[in-house]
């Protein structure tokens, strides 16, 4: 009887294996876990995913083509724009009373009345500065930054909205000036000066400014205008 039981056991077909509840389940992945629970039936399966906390996207190219920088096409004098011009240099010597070599601000590109300017001066080798300040070290000096800043401010100030005049405006004082970074020749320095209090009865102008090469604070301080009477 063994021996029958033997050979059935091999002539029969073996007993089919309950399948895997999780055989037909989709895997969901995140980075912080392996979600084994179905999606609902009314979302779809990409939606799942996108709901999912701390969820990472990645983007794939079919080429090494199709992953290059889309700029690279691009001639380098073609890729960047050029700083609008709100007040150009005809206007700046008409508020201003600086001449050469003496006068820092070449372009306005940002004004406010009364209330900020942002103007930009380009720092070139032909500043009659820099033969001086060093002669195998071009810097621009950080008083003339200063400088240039306060003519900013003057550009804020110099309107009759403000009640200035150039006749009758003066650079007061400056307080808690820093210097971040050296300026030298070829950088653009941009300069934003913002009003911060105004005391029309004693004609004084209280000023925060800030100068940038490159996004980078360069020159930061408080500056104080006097307004004199005529």
């Amino acid at each position: 009887m063994a021996s029958a039981v033997f050979s059935n056991s091999l002539l029969s077909p073996p007993a089919p294996q309950a399948q895997s509840s999780l055989a037909h389940r989709p895997v969901f992945l995140s980075p912080s876990r392996i979600s084994l629970t179905n999606p609902p039936r009314s979302q779809p399966i990409f939606t799942h995913l996108k709901n999912k906390k701390n969820s990472t996207h990645f983007t794939t190219f079919c080429s090494l083509e199709d992953a290059k920088d889309p700029n690279q096409d691009v001639p380098i004098e073609l890729r960047y724009a050029a700083f609008p011009t709100v007040i150009d240099i005809n206007k700046i010597r008409e508020i201003l009373p600086h001449r050469f070599p003496f006068l820092l601000v070449d372009r306005v590109i940002e004004y406010n009345p009364g209330v900020s300017a942002v103007a930009i001066k380009n720092v070139t080798i032909n500043d009659n500065f820099f033969p001086g300040h060093f002669p195998e070290r071009p810097i621009m000096p950080g008083v003339l930054m200063v400088e240039a800043m306060a003519q900013v401010g003057g550009i804020v100030m110099l309107q009759p909205d403000v009640g200035g005049s150039r006749e009758n405006f003066f650079f007061a004082g400056i307080d808690k000036v820093r210097f971040r970074k050296p300026v030298i020749a070829g950088d653009t320095l941009v300069m934003r000066m913002t009003l911060v209090k105004l005391q029309k009865r004693f004609g004084i102008a209280k000023m925060e400014g800030k100068a940038y090469v490159g996004g980078e604070v360069v020159c930061e301080g408080e500056f104080l205008m006097a307004m004199g009477s005529e």
